[in-house]
């Protein structure tokens, strides 16, 4: 099976890397970034810097575009494809975009003959090592298990997928997966936090940290991880409390407005989020930023990020977008 895979970014690459190391697949790993298409072919991708590299790879066989880049460019990304794609073409969006707009890029990819599947993708810099878990929708039935294999490889070794049907409702899934996660890094490092500003000075929090990792109710990954960034830097010396935002907790609070529920812990860690751009930080806000470092390879200071209004949220600032 031929697939390619735009966008060799923290994910794409990993992505590229175990499809390559994997029976029965032939990679062809595109990107603006010249230096980024190398590396891919040197993990056995087929080398393209052009979508009509890409097409023109594909030869005869049917085409599957699998896109990993910025929620915000993905429709313009896909109106490029679409002049240069035969009829029946699989198109994947496996970031982060909201589910609504994932539901009018299908429409317009439907009406051109083509098939268009979103699949949520969570997992980080850990994907390659651990597997991908991603959350998958649209398409059709046979779409699916056309992409199937290529998902079966992806969650290997530990990982999983399930499919749950119409267009957007793998990203709907990943972004309610994304703003749990918000809610459950602020606990832990407001946990952490009072731990080390309580009466008991001097408390190891990587001990902490480690002793609720053994059959604790609140053992967990993202625990895990802020032990060893603890562990690393027990005063998270050289990190500002800057912590960067991706979208998916903002575009959960629209649903939940939409619908009438209630999200209390999510729209408060989205406004801790929000404070912290505009200059509110804290050792709990340092250890958020130290989290996503570990899970996603993000930016500790989240420099080159630009301030970011949250719905809700009580501080105004800029949009930015960051994939994940």
């Amino acid at each position: 099976m031929k697939i390619a895979i735009q966008g060799l970014g923290r994910m794409g690459m990993q992505m590229v890397r175990k499809l390559t190391e994997a029976e029965g697949f032939e990679v062809i790993g595109y990107d603006v970034n010249a230096e980024a298409v190398t590396e891919a072919a040197g993990h056995g991708a087929i080398a393209a810097n052009t979508k009509e590299e890409v097409v023109k790879a594909f030869g005869d066989d049917r085409p599957v575009i699998w896109i990993m880049v910025p929620d915000k460019i993905v429709p313009g990304q896909v109106d490029e494809w679409l002049p240069l794609l035969p009829k029946e073409s699989i198109i994947i969006d496996g970031g982060n975009s909201n589910y609504t707009s994932t539901q009018t890029v299908n429409q317009t990819v439907t009406a051109a003959g083509m098939h268009y599947m979103d699949v949520g993708t969570s997992g980080g810099v850990w994907g390659y090592e651990n597997g991908f878990c991603m959350m998958v929708g649209g398409g059709t039935p046979d779409t699916y298990a056309v992409l199937k294999p290529v998902l079966q490889t992806f969650e290997q070794p530990k990982a999983a997928h399930q499919y749950f049907g119409e267009s957007g409702s793998g990203h709907f899934v990943k972004m309610v997966h994304n703003a749990i996660e918000y809610g459950m890094m602020q606990a832990l490092a407001e946990g952490y936090h009072i731990i080390k500003e309580g009466p008991y000075k001097g408390i190891d929090l990587a001990a902490v940290g480690e002793v609720w990792e053994h059959q604790s109710v609140i053992r967990s990954w993202l625990n895990e991880l802020s032990r060893d960034a603890l562990r690393e830097n027990p005063e998270l010396e050289g990190i500002t409390g800057y912590v960067a935002a991706s979208g998916e907790a903002h575009f959960t609070l629209e649903a939940a407005q939409k619908y009438g529920i209630s999200m209390p812990v999510t729209q408060a860690s989205v406004d801790v989020r929000t404070a912290s751009q505009n200059g509110k930080v804290s050792f709990a806000t340092k250890l958020v930023a130290a989290q996503r470092n570990k899970f996603g390879g993000h930016n500790l200071n989240g420099e080159g990020a630009a301030p970011k209004q949250e719905p809700g949220a009580t501080t105004p600032a800029q949009p930015v977008t960051e994939a994940k």
